[in-house]
Parts: structure tokens; sequence; C-alpha cells
């Protein structure tokens, strides 16, 4: 029984000195000098304040993507003891000495690092040789363009060459478990591990989705496969689909969620970017709004004290808003007004952008005792706080929109214009005809009663008798739902005075505060991921920003940092071999698959079955990988930049072995073809690593350049010049 106990205890593993050898030469390549230039470089600016918006805990909305890769750069502030006092507000900015920039530098790092095994991985998971795996892996790691790009406190690396490939990896390790060991326990880690590495890619940047459609697209034809299998039961292709269905879909959706939630409960203090969200959002934050909004009544009565902010807030967010000024007599092109006094839409909290809700019915601008509820289908009157002038409007074209109809405030000139300020108040969201007008939560419409025309912001910026404030209109025209139309209580009182001047007092003192209300996590992700899809950042042309048919001919670089003394410099700046090399095997991997499909079309097959299948699946995923990561740019209207591409351009590295392994194979007949072809690889791969070292001192930026030797290692410049001279 003890006899074990006689014996030593022995454990064995197979170690592939090929693969550590390659994670080795990554971590050198991607880790070497790594706080070096301790400087801002290019999007280091803008990365940076989110993460120091993260350290203090301070909302922000980025339209580049999901949180999760905001928060990954977090982490590695956090790991290093950042504590976000650092101010980011130019490339080259000196890096003081509380920035750990080793540590905000590492994650991105290190995900740079391992896309060179991966790589391995990825081919021998395709069934093609060790060379061919060595190749890629080797390509991955001489160049220059993902080298700088993972050496940075950027997200292309951990997006690219982390999340990309392993949802990639992980899929073919699935699917090879799949022929010989069906719902054993690796087979459900990969396929797990599969969908969390899609929703991770996704969560970073949503130029993930690209990766994510092409991993479902191939386990749908795959599953479509299955389901055509004789040899399963149904209930066993049930479990299949089902368990295909939990890991790629489910999953992904659940931790998706997760990001935002995590992202909401980290950052639940007021910031700058507050202005962007709903009243409600604002109001579920740390300061900002919040210390307004607290302890407002809920429910709007007749005599409540409010305003209004427009829900669209575009062009940007804004109040109603009224003042003693009046609309020209005549316009620029002739037109006239009603001459009565202006309503705008204003961009700023003041004074006049409180209104009173009055009842028509009574004189009263005070809340009686017990409040009278505004509820949904009510007539209201709407009188602005200081200068107790009704909201009008009336069949006289807006200054901006002679469309529309101009809204006022009612001026009583004695002429045969009669006030027409009665507004039937509609509650959008509400839930029944006799919902009550609620603060910060009822969104509303303002129906003129007289004309049908409805409140609406037009957008438009009126002249500089108008303070290029924006216009408000009354819209006859207005159909469904707009957010232009749609009003929201931000601020509320009960009025309690019914003086002029001791109103006027009373809107200039601040409300009282004392308890708080919060939205639910799924309405909060839900205004935010609408935010962050409308959102549209400034698309101005940048220097260095590029077209996709640049990339493909590496017509373009980017210079991240110049050193404020010396001529050294990092340019984001491929190597030229492996990118037209990249794109003649896409071009030669396109033409042989149609050459091999007409043949097999005659019934001739020029490849076994196995060859067949191992070249179409190697096909689908690095061919379709480049193709989902790059054509989509093509039809997207933003500024776009040479890094976009290095999605597209890893996919084309893992098909440039896979291409060069079948020709040797299977197109070069004899052993002289071959020995032949081998060493024009041979000598194609040492010249990739000749340009690969040209280009170090652009990659590292450890070395000063004149101008001549800049030129030199820019290959564009340098076939210019050498066309000139010929």
């Amino acid at each position: 029984m003890w006899g074990f106990l006689k014996r030593p205890v022995v454990v064995t593993a197979d170690i592939n000195l090929s693969l550590v050898a390659l994670t080795g030469m990554g971590l050198l390549s991607r880790l070497w000098r790594l706080t070096y230039p301790r400087a801002v470089v290019f999007d280091e600016v803008y990365y940076g304040q989110y993460i120091s918006f993260y350290m203090k805990r301070i909302f922000f909305l980025d339209d580049s993507g999901p949180p999760f890769g905001h928060m990954v750069l977090a982490l590695g502030g956090y790991l290093g003891g950042f504590d976000g006092n650092f101010l980011w507000n130019r490339i080259g900015a000196e890096y003081s000495g509380n920035v750990p920039v080793w540590s905000l530098r590492l994650l991105p790092a290190l995900a740079g690092a391992l896309s060179v095994p991966m790589a391995y991985q990825i081919v021998l998971e395709l069934h093609f040789s060790h060379c061919a795996a060595m190749g890629a892996a080797l390509l991955m790691l001489i160049e220059n363009a993902l080298i700088t790009q993972s050496r940075l406190m950027l997200l292309e690396s951990v997006l690219i060459f982390f999340f990309n490939l392993l949802a990639v990896l992980s899929y073919l390790k699935f699917f090879n478990c799949q022929k010989h060991s069906p719902f054993s326990l690796s087979w459900w880690f990969w396929l797990t591990l599969t969908g969390v590495a899609c929703s991770c890619a996704v969560g970073i940047k949503y130029m993930g989705v690209f990766t994510y459609v092409l991993v479902l697209g191939v386990a749908a034809v795959h599953a479509w496969h299955l389901i055509g299998d004789q040899t399963l039961s149904n209930v066993c292709v049930f479990c299949h689909l089902l368990a295909r269905a939990v890991a790629l879909l489910v999953i992904p959706v659940v931790l998706y969620l997760l990001f935002f939630y995590v992202h909401l409960i980290l950052l639940f203090r007021s910031g700058p970017h507050d202005q962007i969200m709903s009243s409600a959002f604002q109001a579920s934050l740390e300061g900002g709004l919040a210390r307004i909004t607290q302890g407002q009544p809920l429910e709007v009565a007749f005599g409540s004290q409010v305003t209004l902010r427009n829900v669209f807030g575009k062009p940007v967010p804004c109040w109603l808003h009224s003042h003693q000024d009046t609309y020209p007599m005549i316009y620029e092109n002739g037109r006239g007004s009603s001459h009565q006094q202006q309503v705008t839409c204003y961009p700023f909290k003041d004074v006049n952008n409180w209104w009173i809700v009055k009842d028509p019915r009574r004189h009263q601008l005070v809340v009686s005792s017990p409040p009278r509820p505004v509820r949904h289908g009510d007539m209201v009157q709407l009188v602005h706080g200081l200068t107790t002038r009704s909201l009008n409007t009336h069949d006289v074209a807006a200054p901006l929109s002679p469309h529309s109809q101009e809204v006022s405030c009612y001026i009583d000139y004695n002429i045969s214009m009669p006030a027409q300020n009665l507004w039937r108040l509609e509650i959008v969201n509400r839930g029944s005809d006799t919902d009550v007008w609620k603060t910060i939560l009822s969104e509303v419409r303002f129906v003129h009663v007289n004309t049908s025309a409805v409140l609406k912001l037009s957008g438009a910026h009126l002249p500089d008798w108008g303070y290029r404030q924006l216009e408000i209109v009354g819209e006859k025209l207005s159909r469904g739902y707009h957010g232009s139309t749609v009003w929201n209580v931000e601020e509320h009182r009960y009025g309690a005075s019914q003086e002029q001047r001791e109103r006027e007092w009373e809107l200039h003192s601040p409300a009282q505060v004392d308890v708080s209300r919060n939205l639910s996590f799924m309405a909060r992700f839900s205004e935010l991921q609408w935010r962050m899809l409308a959102l549209r950042s400034d698309d101005s042309e940048h220097k260095y920003s590029s077209s996709p048919l640049e990339w493909v001919t590496l017509d373009t670089n980017i210079a991240y940092w110049l050193h404020p003394r010396t001529s050294a410099q990092i340019h984001l700046l491929g190597n030229i071999v492996i990118w037209v090399s990249g794109s003649l095997a896409l071009a030669i991997y396109s033409l042989l698959s149609l050459w091999y499909l007409l043949r097999r079309r005659r019934n001739v097959h020029d490849l076994p079955q196995d060859a067949w299948l191992r070249w179409v699946l190697a096909g689908v995923l690095c061919a379709g990988g480049w193709a989902v990561n790059y054509l989509p740019f093509f039809l997207m209207e933003k500024t776009l930049f040479l890094y976009h591409y290095l999605p597209a351009l890893t996919f084309q590295i893992l098909l440039l072995p896979v291409v060069l392994q079948h020709i040797s194979d299977h197109l070069c007949r004899s052993q002289l073809q071959r020995t032949v072809f081998s060493a024009l690889v041979v000598a194609w791969y040492s010249s990739a690593c000749h340009v690969s070292n040209t280009l170090r001192p652009l990659t590292y930026g450890d070395k000063s350049l004149s101008p001549h030797e800049l030129k030199a290692l820019r290959w564009k410049d340098s076939w210019d010049i050498l066309i000139r001279k010929h």
C-alpha cells in the first residue's frame, strides 16, 4: 500500500525550446529600454488623460471604443502607484518623477511580445510546418511598426497582438480538439477562451468586432457541417450548437456588460465630459449636477420653477433661455419679425434659464399647498422667471428657419397680435396617460395649442444680435420622436415668492440638498453606449492622417516623437519588405485559390483533400482576417492613420509563410526547384532583417539622425531621390 513512497515522484514535461526562445526574443525587443523616451509620445497624450481620470475616479467619455482597453492601461498605472497627477497637455512633455513610465507601458509591451509565440502557435495549429511557424513568428518579431506600436502606452498592441490573435488561436485549438475529444475539459476551455478573447477584442476598440465577426463566420460554417453529420445524434448536435451559442454569443455579451459595469463603478465622480450626458446621468455622479439636483422635488407642480434641457444635446447641450433683448424689426434678408422677446437655447447654466410652470386658469406663480402636480396632457404656460413674460409662438417665420414658426416671450405692444402662450404637455416616456411630470426622469414635448407646433431646437446659431446662441422654433411638421423636440427638467424647486423682487432673489439662490436618486446600471449603460456610438470627434484633417490605399504600399508614416535637443526621433514606419511581401502573398493566395476552384469544378484535384482543407482554412482565417480588418475603412468617414492597418497586417504576416510553404510543397516539382526556392526565401528573409535593423533608429529613437539620414531611412523619400537622379 505504501510502496509508492519507495520510489521518487517524477514529473516529465515537453518543452518547445523554439517557443521559449521566440518568447524571450519578443520580450527583449519590446521591453528593452521601455522607459525611453521619458516623454509623452503621440497618442499617449490622450490615453494618459484617461488613466488620470481612472486614478481620480472621474467620469469621462471616449468615442474611440468601449472602456476595457482604457482599464488595461489604467491597471498598469495602478500597479505602478500612479496618483493621476500629471498634466497631459502636449506631445513631447517630459514625464515628472511621479509618473511610472515603465509600468504604464508594460502591459502593451507584454501584449506585443506575446504576439510572437502566438503567431508561431497559430501556424502550427493550421497544420503547417515548424519552419513556416518559425517564419511567421520571426516576421512578427522584426516588423518595425509592430515593435514601435507595442512599446508605447497605446491600445493597438493590446487589441491586435493579444486578443485578436488569441481569439484565432483559441478557436483553432478548439477546432482541433473537436476532431478527437469533443466535450473534453480542453475542448470547453478553448471554446470558452475564444468567446472571452472576442469579447475583450470588442471591449478594447470597436475595430475588434471585425475579428469577432470572422470567428463567428468560421464557427457558423463548422456548425453547419456538424448539423449534416449523420453519425451524430440529434441530442449531440443540439448540445454542440448550444455550447457554441453560450460560449460565442452569451459569454461575450455578459463580459461586454461587465466591462461597462466596472467602468461605471470606478468612475463615480463628476468630470469634464458630464455635459454630454443626460441630466439623469449627471445627477447619478458624485459632485457636479448631483450637488444641485439632490433633494429636488420629484413631481413638477403648477408654480414650479424649472430649467429645461434639450435631450438631443446637439450641436451642444443647452437649456431653454430668454433675456430682455428682442428680435430685430428687420432681418438681414429683408424679412420682418414680431419684435418680441428672444427665446434661445443657451449652452451654459444661467439664471435666465429658469421658467415657471403656470396654471393658465390661475394668476399665482407659486406652488399651492398641497402641490398640484402637472400630468400628461395638461395645459400649461411657461413664464420666464426674470422677465415674467410667457413663452409664445405664432404664425411668424423663425429667424433662420423660415419654414418654422418664431418662438418668443410675448410683449404686449397693443397691436393686433394677441398672445398665444398655451402649451399642451406630452410626456414621451410615459407609462400611462395619467403619468405625472417628473424632475429629470420625464422626457416631455410642448405642443402649441393654437398652431399644433412643437417646441424644437433647430441647432442653428443666431447672428450677433442673438449672441450666437442656438435658435428655438415651433415645428409644425414634426413626425415621431426626435431629441430636438424633447426636453427634461434638470433643476427644479417649488416657487414660494409671488412678488417679482423676492422671486428674482429666490432664483439666484442655490437649492437645498438632502437626498439623491440614481439610475439603474442598464439605464446608464444604454445611454453611455449610445453616446459613444453617436458622438463624433473632430474630423478635421490631421497632418499625419492617411487613406487606406496609402497603407498597403507604405506610402505614409507618422512622426511619433522628436528629441527636444538632438535629432533622435521615433516614427511609425513599417518594414517595406514585409509589407510588400504580405500584399504579394495575398495576391498569390487569391489567384491560386481561384485556379484550384476552377480545376476542381472540372473534377481535377491538384491537392489531396486534407491539404485542400488546410489551405482553405488558412485562407479564410488569414486572408479573411486581412479583408475584414482592412476593407471596412473605405466606408468610414473619420480621420484615419497608418496604425489602423496594423490588425490587417498581422493577418498578412500569418499568411505569408503559409503561401511560401505551399509553393515549396506543391508547386516546386523537383528537389532542385525546392533548393533554389529555399535559397530565395532565405535571401528574402535576410533582406527583411537588414531593413528592420536599418530602421532601428526610428523604431527605438535612440540615435541622432541628420536630415539626410532620415530621408535615407524613409524608403519613399529614397526612392523619389533615386528616380530624380536618373
